[in-house]
């Protein structure tokens, strides 16, 4: 329930007079295939609770690797019509918008050939697989789809073509981070951060009152951030290939750690990619993105619309991306494979 816009204003002007500030209340869990954290400003550990409950919630109904998810009973319906929750549409429309605003390189009905590069089951439950019908085919035909008009908290009717399946990935995880601020905020916090395997969105106040500090994991030391930026509201996003890697036929079988590569400041200019696969698929060729990026890091508006926009930064020029970016309402930051930090001319705006 919505607290009382009146009733907010006067809490928050006693914490005004009185020169103090509102409790900041944390909490980690694990989610969606890695680790999530929370942070509410302003709010009860009782709203904590309910955040993380709606987070579940929405893994329950968006995991390929759980068989009676929304996502697995669409990929499994062979056209058939499917009754879905209203939060699956919601996720239906991010995929779609993605698509139209990256021309294309983003396309969540890749499923098969992320399956085919590797990624069938998943990361913290070996025995949970992805399994998708004989008629999947790669890519296949979102737009195609047709969903059924009803009441806005009741189950929607959803047909995706035969042989069209969808994989949630990352802007699952960046639709969530937007969903679960957005009901805190509704719920009565001052200020909300939810972070999803490196999907960052923060919405209110921030602890300090004026922004939300993040930072930019270096993809050669996890530990060390190469850059921090500062966001009143909106998402940091990134996406790497190194965290979900699989060997490619006839090699070795990769560890997907830091340790496996050297410090950015050793990694050599001419480092030759390692003989494995990666989870970020080009849609023009099947295959595991051929490329040096092996971090792409977007600042937008929401993190479903962050997480669709890092998709072209390993598909295209970086300059070309990084020039394209503000034009859309974002901005950039890449890291190649010898440890080079490449930002748009907007990325200062946040340091």
């Amino acid at each position: 329930m919505a607290v009382d816009s009146i009733a907010r204003t006067a809490i928050r002007a006693v914490f005004t007079e009185t020169g103090t500030q509102p409790e900041v209340i944390t909490r980690a869990v694990t989610l969606m295939g890695g680790r999530a954290s929370f942070a509410l400003v302003g709010a009860s550990a009782g709203l904590m609770d309910d955040v993380v409950d709606l987070a579940n919630r929405l893994e329950r109904l968006w995991s390929r690797f759980l068989p009676d998810s929304d996502v697995s009973r669409l990929n499994a319906a062979e056209g058939e019509p499917v009754a879905v929750d209203p939060c699956t549409v919601r996720l239906i429309a991010a995929m779609l918008d993605g698509a139209r605003l990256t021309r294309g390189d983003y396309d969540a009905t890749l499923l098969p050939d992320v399956l085919a590069a590797g990624y069938r089951a998943s990361a913290l439950d070996p025995g949970r697989v992805t399994v998708l019908p004989a008629s999947a085919v790669s890519p296949g035909n979102l737009s195609g789809l047709t969903i059924e008009d009803g009441a806005p908290h009741l189950d929607r009717i959803v047909t995706l073509p035969l042989g069209t399946t969808i994989d949630p990935g990352g802007v699952g995880k960046g639709l969530a981070a937007d969903l679960l601020c957005a009901f805190a905020l509704d719920a009565g916090a001052w200020g909300a951060l939810a972070e999803l395997g490196g999907d960052i969105v923060v919405a209110g106040q921030a602890p300090d009152a004026v922004a939300w500090r993040l930072g930019v994991e270096n993809p050669f030391d996890p530990g060390q951030h190469s850059a921090v930026v500062r966001l009143a509201a909106g998402a940091l996003v990134t996406s790497s290939q190194r965290k979900r890697r699989f060997p490619a036929a006839g090699s070795d079988p990769v560890t997907p750690t830091a340790a496996s590569v050297p410090a950015a400041a050793s990694v050599p200019k001419a480092a030759s990619a390692p003989a494995s696969r990666h989870h970020l698929v080009d849609p023009r060729t099947h295959e595991s993105a051929a490329t040096r990026v092996q971090t792409v890091s977007v600042i937008a508006s929401t993190g479903a619309r962050a997480e669709v926009l890092t998709k072209p930064g390993f598909l295209r020029p970086t300059a070309d991306f990084l020039a394209w970016l503000p034009t859309v309402g974002a901005a950039g930051l890449i890291i190649d494979d010898t440890g080079l930090v490449t930002t748009s001319t907007n990325w200062e705006h946040y340091a």
